[in-house]
C-alpha cells in the first residue's frame, strides 16, 4: 500500500485488488501496509546497494522483500507522482528487490498515470521487472474528497485490466519458475 495518509482509500482498494489477484489468477497475496512500517528517510550509514544494515527496521524490511517471489504497488497519485513513503521504501533497499516482477496498480482523479509511468522508472532502475500493464483507477472527485466507495459496485468496470496485470504476472512467475 503506497498511502500512508489518514482517511486513505488505499486499504480498501488494496484489499479489493488481492481478491482479484486471488480469484482470478490463484495467486496467494499478502497485504504490507507501509503506514505499519516506521522506515526513517536516509537514516542508513551505507548505500543499500551494500546489504550492510545497521537498523533493525531496516534489516526486518530487508527479510520482507527478500521473502517476497513479486510485488503489486497500490498507490495514489499526488499532484502527478506517487507518495514519498512508497519512494522511501524503495530506496531503503536494493538488492531485494532485484529481479522481482512488479504490477502497478494506480488511482486517482486521472486514473494516476504519470505516477505510474515515474514508479514504473525507479522500479527498472532497482532491477525490478515491470509488467507492462498498468492499470489505473479512475475516480470520481466526490471519492477523492471522502465519499464512501465500494469498489465491487463503483468500480466493477475497473476489473478486466486488473485482471490483465494479474494474468501477465502469473505468466512472469511461471518462466521464473522453469
Amino acid at each position: 500500500m503506497g498511502s500512508t495518509r489518514a482517511n486513505r482509500l488505499c486499504p480498501t482498494l488494496a484489499t479489493w485488488i488481492a481478491e482479484i489477484a486471488r480469484v482470478s489468477t490463484g495467486l496467494r497475496c499478502e497485504l504490507v501496509d507501509l503506514a505499519n512500517w516506521r522506515l526513517p528517510t536516509d537514516d542508513e550509514p551505507d548505500i543499500p546497494a551494500l546489504g550492510r544494515y545497521v537498523h533493525e527496521h531496516t534489516r526486518a524490511w530487508s527479510a520482507k522483500i527478500a521473502g517476497a517471489d513479486a510485488f503489486v504497488f497500490v498507490t495514489p497519485q499526488y499532484n502527478w507522482g506517487y507518495p514519498a513513503p512508497l519512494k522511501n521504501a524503495i530506496d531503503h533497499l536494493y538488492n531485494e528487490w532485484r529481479g522481482k516482477p512488479l504490477v502497478i496498480i494506480s488511482y486517482g482523479g486521472h486514473g494516476g498515470g504519470k505516477c505510474a509511468a515515474q514508479l514504473a522508472q525507479v522500479a527498472q532502475g532497482v532491477g525490478m521487472r515491470v509488467i507492462p500493464t498498468m492499470p489505473g483507477i479512475t475516480l470520481s472527485n466526490e471519492v477523492i474528497q471522502g465519499a464512501p466507495v465500494t469498489p465491487d459496485k463503483d468500480l466493477k468496470d475497473q476489473i478486466g485490466p486488473i485482471q490483465q496485470a494479474f494474468v501477465a504476472l502469473t505468466t512472469a512467475l511461471a518462466e521464473d519458475r522453469s
